[in-house]
Order: structure tokens, then C-alpha cells, then sequence
């Protein structure tokens, strides 16, 4: 096992012995594989493969598992989420089938603009074929939320937040200010969220999900994959099956900048957290920069006139 302190391994032995289908099979075979805030593993058992998902520290204060449960169900239903085989609600212990021959997909690998199509048609199909979701995605009340957080934990927000409010209530008057539709969506589409088996992509890790904008999934799969022009309009047309319109668009940018607010304030959390897993500081200060300067653009408000 790739995680062999004994701490992990009796934390891994404790959630498999709840698991029926992995009965008898061998904790010490395990492979850790990557994950920022739960910790995986893939596991064999009578010639199968699976992936347990072993919830971390704290995502209980943030993390609705029972839309969650729906929400992974209701995905792996359409084809888009690997197979689910056990969920526990209390805690968000779960076991999917493994994707055969498939590749975590990285900013680097959706280079390769077939990789960035099959994404785009993959979340046409959640947003089109799985059922409802039990919960809708809030951005702005989840922002609030996250701040509301980091001030109970006396935790600071992220460098020049301050001088970037005017702007992030701008664009929270913009995207208020019109009804768009609430279609099943991913909400937290980084990029090793997707498994490419080359044919087929598939979305992984709905414990952000919710009902939202599908816009939403088109900027934030954009921002994490940091796509070219290019890349973009790949995405966009593989979606849609044609070019995006101005409103479309302009709602693309706004939720460029936003997910990368929220996502920001969450890394804040994780770093208040003491999560271990990466440099939440310098995660949350990064993402912060980057929507600064989007936001500062010269076309940023005309972005925001079109929504």
C-alpha cells in the first residue's frame, strides 16, 4: 500500500469492513490515489476493481452528503459518474466501480482538444439526462457562507479581497438581476474530476453539485483547465453544437471570476483547517490574483452589461 503509517491503514481497514462487497479483500493492497480534502484508494476484490472514498477532516461543516448521495446516483444514472456501489449519508463514506483504462485528465492533458470536446459533451449529457438534483447551488449565499466561516474561525480572507468587493457585488447584482435555468450541474469541475477513457469522459465527485446554471460548469472547467481562446471554443461547441451567444458568454466570464472567488474563500478554509494535503495559502492567494486581474479587465463590465 502506497500509505502504509498505521494511522491511515487502520482508517482504511475500519471503512472496508463496513462495505459488503469488499468483504475479505485485503486492506494492504490498496493504491492511494490523489484526492485534496478525502483520502482514495483503489482496491481490488474476486477479480473487481473499486475506489473508496474515505471523507476528511471537517468537510462535514461545509458538505451536504445526503444531496450528495443524490447527486452521484443521479449522475452515474446518465452514464456521466463511474458506477456507485455504497454510500453512507452520515459520513460520505462511498465505493464507485473503477473506470477501466481511463486517465485522471490535468490542465496539461486537455491540451489534446478531443479531450476538451468529450468534456464538453459529457456535461451536455448531466445537464440533459441525469434526473433533478435534491439541492440547488447557490453561489452567492456558498460565498457567504465561506466568509462566515473564515471570520468564526478568526481566519483572514484572501490578499486585496477588500479592494475587489465593489466589483464582486457588481457582478452578483448582474447574475441576480435574471432567472437562467437550474439544470443538474457538477459545480467543482477541476480538471481530475474527469476520467478519459479516450471514447468516453466521465465526471467524477459531486460533493459540490447542486442544480445550477449550466454556464457555471462551462467557466469553471475553463478556469481550471486554464484554456487558451481555442480551448474554449472547442468546449463551447461541443456543448451547444454551435457558437455561444453574447449572454451565454458574458454569464462564461462572470462565473470565470466568481468560481474563482468562491474557490479562493474555500482554500482559506482549508488552510484555517491545517488540511495537509497542499499549500492552501498559496492556493487561495493564487486564485484570488487571477480573478483580480479578470475583473479588471477593460471588457469585464461589458461582459457583465451582456448577461
Amino acid at each position: 500500500m502506497v500509505d502504509s503509517l498505521p494511522v491511515q491503514f487502520a482508517l482504511l481497514d475500519a471503512a472496508m469492513r463496513r462495505i459488503p462487497v469488499l468483504a475479505g479483500a485485503n486492506p494492504s493492497s490498496a493504491i492511494r490515489l490523489g484526492g485534496l480534502t478525502n483520502v482514495n484508494y483503489r482496491i481490488s476484490n474476486n477479480g473487481e476493481e473499486f475506489v473508496i472514498r474515505i471523507p476528511g477532516v471537517g468537510t462535514s461543516e461545509y458538505i451536504n452528503r445526503k444531496a450528495e448521495q443524490v447527486a452521484a446516483y443521479s449522475a452515474a444514472t446518465a452514464g456521466v459518474n463511474a458506477e456507485v456501489l455504497f454510500f453512507d449519508v452520515t459520513d460520505g463514506l462511498m465505493l464507485t466501480r473503477f473506470v477501466a483504462n481511463s486517465v485522471t485528465m490535468t490542465p496539461d492533458r486537455f491540451k489534446d482538444l478531443g479531450a476538451v470536446a468529450r468534456a464538453g459533451h459529457a456535461l451536455h449529457d448531466l445537464h440533459s439526462k441525469a434526473s433533478k438534483f435534491s439541492g440547488d447551488f447557490k453561489l452567492f449565499p456558498a460565498i457567504d457562507e465561506y466568509r462566515e466561516l473564515l471570520q468564526r474561525k478568526n481566519a483572514p480572507l484572501p490578499d486585496g479581497y477588500e479592494m475587489m468587493q465593489n466589483r464582486i457585488d457588481a457582478t452578483r447584482t448582474a447574475l441576480e438581476s435574471r432567472r437562467f435555468e437550474m439544470v443538474p450541474s457538477h459545480c467543482d469541475p477541476l480538471c481530475e474530476n474527469f476520467l478519459d477513457t479516450g471514447e468516453r469522459m466521465y465526471i467524477i465527485d459531486f460533493e459540490y453539485s447542486g442544480n445550477n446554471d449550466p454556464m457555471w460548469d462551462i467557466g469553471d472547467l475553463s478556469v481550471e483547465g486554464g484554456f487558451t481562446e481555442q480551448q474554449d471554443k472547442v468546449l463551447v461547441g461541443a456543448y451547444f453544437g454551435s457558437s455561444v451567444t453574447n449572454t451565454e458568454l458574458g454569464r462564461m466570464v462572470a462565473y470565470k471570476a466568481m468560481c474563482d472567488v468562491l474557490w479562493s474563500l474555500w482554500g482559506m478554509v482549508q488552510h484555517a483547517n491545517n488540511n495537509p494535503v497542499e499549500d492552501f495559502w498559496a492556493y487561495a492567494n493564487g486564485r484570488f490574483a487571477r480573478c483580480r486581474e479578470l475583473m479588471l479587465r477593460p471588457n469585464y463590465n461589458e461582459h457583465l452589461d451582456n448577461i
